[in-house]
């Protein structure tokens, strides 16, 4: 049985372990504060170590879910418990795997890269995933398996990280901004706030099923929905001379700037 070592247990490690299989694997935890850690260890069915450095040479796999501005601290204490045969996985943001390489003092430490989103509290999140040439095959599908528990996994080239925080990570905040508008204009015309955000959220919902059931390009489902002369198109046309689409990528472009120059 292979040992996870979590660093940090904050939302989305408590999300991923939640989602994983105990009898599958050894899940251990450490965190700055040892009662604390001992407390949420018993809440989750894993077990705490006293200190991270415990943790790592126990683990087979170590986790690294503390914020970016703590990671190379953290990371540097652990240097001299590091080897080949453990691999290194870090949910931080901004980080590269060259960044990380470096932090960890080690030419040849495998190390996996890896961004989900905030969904991953319910099971359901959009992960992201890169390796350096020191991973092998069956790490890396176990790392995979791993963050399958709590969703969907892509991957992509390091390059585009910057781009995919935007589009999967900073993009539940829009999407939220979205169903809170379609809300209050239901409030607007009358329809209670509650109920108005719950069938906005289930309309969002079930439209974007139909695109992944589908497989269908987003603007012939539009084009499908606007019958000529009717209510849709009066609304599409109106979304577009407000400069709707324009609007999104620029929002999305301001993220993929800021994620660059953290």
């Amino acid at each position: 049985m292979k040992t996870i070592g979590f660093i940090g247990v904050g939302k989305m490690a408590t999300a991923i372990i939640s989602g994983l299989d105990k009898n599958k694997f050894k899940i251990i935890i450490s965190g700055h504060n040892l009662t604390k850690t001992q407390k949420q260890a018993e809440t989750l069915n894993v077990t705490a170590t006293s200190n991270h450095e415990e943790l790592v040479q126990e683990s087979d796999f170590i986790i690294l879910s503390v914020k970016p501005q703590v990671l190379p601290s953290v990371l540097s204490k652990l240097i001299n418990h590091l080897t080949k045969d453990k691999t290194l996985i870090s949910i931080a943001a901004g980080l590269t795997l060259s960044d990380l390489k470096h932090l960890a003092d080690s030419e040849n430490q495998p190390i996996i890269r890896v961004m989900p989103n905030i969904n991953a509290q319910i099971g359901q999140s959009t992960s992201a995933i890169v390796k350096n040439e020191f991973v092998d095959d069956s790490a890396y599908a176990t790392v995979q398996e791993i963050f399958k528990s709590t969703g969907s996994v892509h991957e992509i080239a390091e390059k585009d990280f910057s781009t995919f925080a935007a589009i999967a990570g900073s993009s539940p905040a829009f999407i939220y901004m979205f169903i809170d508008a379609m809300a209050r204009a239901g409030v607007l015309h009358g329809i209670p706030k509650d109920q108005a955000t719950a069938i906005v959220a289930e309309t969002v919902r079930a439209s974007a099923e139909m695109i992944l059931q589908s497989g269908e390009n987003p603007w012939s489902l539009v084009d499908k929905v606007s019958s000529p002369g009717g209510t849709t198109v009066a609304g599409v046309v109106s979304l577009e001379q407000n400069h709707f689409i324009g609007t999104v990528i620029d929002a999305i472009s301001a993220t993929i700037e800021k994620e660059k120059n953290l």
